[in-house]
């Protein structure tokens, strides 16, 4: 029974994975970038590209295996933030959708990053061991960032929830 079980699992964790094999290959394609922004010579970058090769052959294994199989499950690959290119809309030769259950046309998962971008923050020290950064995001909502600092450590709520503590040694070691 245990090795049936042990052969199940297997077998979906592998169809999982599989379903990576189409996507935006995102970390492959920063090590791209990257090989492209090392210099400005195409026999050079030939040269860059060769020495990347074991690099390429791991991102491309993290893609296949990981993110492209989070991105087809989710809609949104995780590093790029891009949309998976199933859910492209093209003009197609069969159109099967209409004729389908609702749940069966888009990404199962919500999508696994939940990125805003920032408009405005204003950040005002509300006494001498409490900063504040009040936060205004692209699309309307608000959130309140506030240090603050109790003897050597620092602490960060969002919103009022502790998000992440630190030491002022820590912070310093940041300064340019």
């Amino acid at each position: 029974m245990k090795k049936i079980a042990l052969k199940v699992i297997g077998l979906t964790v592998l169809a999982s994975a599989l379903t990576g094999c189409i996507g935006s290959n995102a970390i492959t394609g920063k090590v791209m970038k990257f090989n492209v922004e090392v210099v400005d010579n195409r026999y050079a970058r030939a040269g860059v590209n060769f020495l990347l090769a074991p690099v390429y052959g791991i991102t491309t294994a993290a893609d296949y295996v990981v993110f492209n199989s989070l991105e087809f499950w989710t809609g949104k690959n995780p590093i790029s933030g891009s949309p998976h290119i199933f859910d492209s809309k093209v003009d197609t030769h069969f159109e099967v959708n209409d004729d389908l259950d609702p749940s069966l046309t888009d990404a199962p998962i919500g999508p696994i990053t939940h990125t805003r971008t920032i408009d405005t923050g204003e950040m005002v020290q509300i006494d001498e061991n409490t900063v504040q950064m009040d936060i205004v995001y692209q699309n309307g909502d608000t959130a309140v960032l506030t240090g603050i600092k109790e003897g050597q450590s620092v602490s960060f709520y969002m919103d009022d929830t502790l998000v992440s503590q630190t030491t002022i040694s820590e912070l310093e070691s940041f300064r340019s």
